[in-house]
């Protein structure tokens, strides 16, 4: 409902609601909505509020335009009516007109989406688990071995006289237990909608014992056909069936019927996110109230993307994030998109892939801050993160927008090689100041900050070697830097010391890489992870190609977080057999040394290294010979007890 003449159907419901030829009420009158604005002064709360651009009805409102803003200011001034008040406004819209009328922004929490991307019972299971799927599924058999369900459809309630009753009761009812107020659901406004151009796409379900009716809700269909809007439900709660929780339970029976008649979500409404997502919620969209009224100030700040890092390149502090995703929080699910220029015809890989991904940064955020070694994340908020195609273009974007040609690139070889390939190609010339020690495992932090590079990529734990570098050096690089450090941590999970994660939100000049390619199995998916003060990823993001992260991506690493105790096993698997390994190895002829790895692979020296590594290969057997960056070695990776045996015994024969 994202169009005027649904809004203008919704504002005649709210005035038959009232009993009023306009919609002025006092906020006490607004339910619900009237909570967000809790320790308001009395008069605020009392005063009569012109209600406009939106009603109580609408799940939300679009922002108005300066045009309607201006009508709405006439209206309540020829009213004389002193305040107003717009409702449930997406924050990430121009709100541009209400800010320049004088309304002031009151949050009012967030509306919340359970997106069917596939079969119900798969996506709940990778959303919420497969215990939360199981209480669900549950909850709704019992409640349907107990009470039907049934839908009407509201231009036929004239025929169904008894469900029109029951609905109002149940609403009257519902509305004395949260406070004695009127219900705005009463007998005239729902005649109202009944008669009204919203009745063709809403109808009304029921659940009822016999004659009694237990629960009685709206849906409405959106304009664009793709989903529906749970606008209200109420519960008998002296029912027995409503032990098993009616609400919970008819939503996954609405899911289910959304998903048979093709629909790709279902808005549940405002509610408690962490409720919301035990549900299956998967979109969060912020809400505001805008009122202006005597008395309050309006603020001067604009709303606007956070203040850009002093490290962006000069070029990308001239251009704004690119095309679609400058919009990433203006959701489009509810929306006619005939902006794309894509095929309508061929089903939804048509579609282009979700640009906000703020909950999945959420979930991710989330389930790194319940990792040992990750203290410090759970200050992190989704700004603090950028998802790319893999954690190699986190590398290449943070180049191309935080250093400028002839600035400074340092790494610290033997490395990742990509730090140098990136740098040369974007003409930005490198300085080596290669790890010491017998493990590589030393910096050199006075040869690295004497030259005062622009960026210093730090491979921790290294790759290929294996070793965690000291963090003691590390900090003071940090500290005393003064251009940026990138720790790569590709393998962190394998090694039981700390993440520098945590020091994110404390350094403007530290950029943590992270990857699900290695522990978290996800090398298909392509799906890097920046994480960086906002300002930084806003600059990463002016460069970064729109739609990069493709839903199937997104899908897999929800899926894959969802279920990290698998991971996590895995990663205990994993170090259990690279200890192994790493003992049978050092005994083997053939191994000079096995150096000390904290990630899923060895580092391994040969006595003749080429000799062996060629018998490897004519055995069928794939190692990284990284021979000339450390001499007479190879990179071995941890593979099933099988492959590893298939090594162990390809090495005995090349002797």
């Amino acid at each position: 409902m994202r169009r005027s003449a649904d809004i203008d159907a919704l504002q005649d419901v709210l005035c038959a609601a009232l009993g009023s030829r306009a919609p002025v009420c006092s906020l006490t009158r607004l339910g619900e909505t009237a909570e967000a604005f809790t320790g308001a002064d009395a008069a605020v709360l009392e005063r009569p509020t012109l209600v406009g651009g939106g009603s109580q009805y609408h799940p939300s409102s679009p922002a108005p335009t300066a045009h309607a803003v201006e009508e709405l200011v006439r209206r309540a001034a020829a009213l004389d009516v002193p305040q107003i008040l717009v409702p449930h406004v997406r924050r990430g819209e121009d709100t541009t007109a209400l800010r320049a009328a004088g309304l002031v922004p009151v949050a009012a929490g967030s509306e919340c989406v359970v997106r069917l991307t596939g079969e119900v019972d798969e996506v709940l299971r990778n959303r919420v688990g497969a215990g939360q799927l199981l209480d669900l599924r549950r909850r709704h058999r019992a409640v349907s071995r107990e009470v039907g369900w049934e839908r009407i459809p509201l231009g036929g309630l004239d025929g169904a006289p008894w469900a029109r009753d029951a609905f109002v009761e149940l609403h009257r009812r519902q509305a004395e237990r949260h406070g004695g107020r009127d219900s705005l659901y009463n007998a005239d406004a729902l005649d109202a909608l009944a008669h009204g151009p919203l009745a063709d796409r809403t109808e009304m379900f029921v659940r009822r014992r016999g004659k009694a009716v237990v629960q009685a809700g709206l849906l409405t269909t959106s304009h664009n056909g793709r989903g529906v809007y749970v606008l209200t439900q109420a519960v008998d709660h002296g029912d027995p069936a409503a032990r098993h929780n009616l609400f919970v339970a008819s939503l996954y029976r609405l899911y289910l019927h959304a998903r048979r008649s093709g629909l790709d979500w279902v808005h549940l409404g405002r509610g408690d996110a962490s409720r919301m997502r035990r549900l299956g919620a998967d979109l969060f969209v912020p809400l505001d109230h805008w009122l202006r009224a005597p008395g309050r100030t309006p603020s001067r700040e604009e709303e606007r993307e956070p203040a850009l890092s002093e490290f962006a390149a000069p070029p990308v502090t001239t251009v704004p994030v690119p095309g679609p995703a400058r919009f990433r929080h203006v959701p489009r699910f509810d929306q006619i998109d005939l902006s794309s220029n894509t095929n309508p015809f061929l089903g939804a890989d048509g579609h282009y892939p979700e640009l906000d991904t703020a909950e999945l940064a959420r979930i991710y955020l989330a389930t790194l801050a319940k990792l040992p070694g990750h203290d410090g994340v759970g200050a992190l908020g989704a700004d603090h993160l950028l998802f790319t195609s893999g954690a190699v273009d986190g590398v290449l974007l943070l180049l191309a927008a935080l250093a400028s040609p002839g600035e400074g690139v340092c790494v610290t070889p033997p490395t990742f090689p990509l730090y140098d390939h990136f740098a040369r190609v974007l003409r930005l010339p490198v300085t080596e100041v290669p790890l010491r020690g017998d493990d590589l495992s030393r910096l050199d932090t006075e040869a690295i900050l004497a030259a005062d590079p622009r960026v210093t990529f730090l491979c921790d734990p290294n790759n290929p070697v294996g070793t965690r570098l000291d963090p003691a050096q590390v900090r003071t690089l940090v500290a005393e830097s003064r251009g940026l450090v990138v720790i790569d941590e590709a393998y962190v999970e394998f090694s039981e010391k700390p993440s520098y994660a945590g020091w994110v939100a404390h350094h403007d000049n530290l950029i943590v890489l992270r990857t699900l390619s290695k522990a978290w199995g996800l090398a298909g998916a392509r799906c890097g992870i920046v994480l960086a003060q906002p300002g930084i990823t806003d600059a990463l993001r002016r460069v970064q190609v729109p739609f990069g992260f493709t839903n199937a991506s997104q899908r897999a690493v929800r899926d894959r977080l969802t279920h990290s105790r698998r991971v996590l096993a895995a990663i205990r698997r994993i170090r259990a057999e690279r200890d192994r390994m790493a003992r049978l190895l050092a005994d083997h002829p053939a191994v000079a040394r096995v150096f000390p790895s904290e990630t899923n692979f060895l580092l391994v020296r040969l006595h003749k290294h080429e000799r062996v590594t060629e018998q490897l290969a004519a055995a069928g057997i794939l190692v990284a010979d990284v021979g000339r960056l450390i001499p007479d070695t190879c990179r071995i990776t941890i593979g099933d007890r099988r492959a590893n045996t298939a090594l162990l015994e390809a090495l005995s024969a090349a002797l």
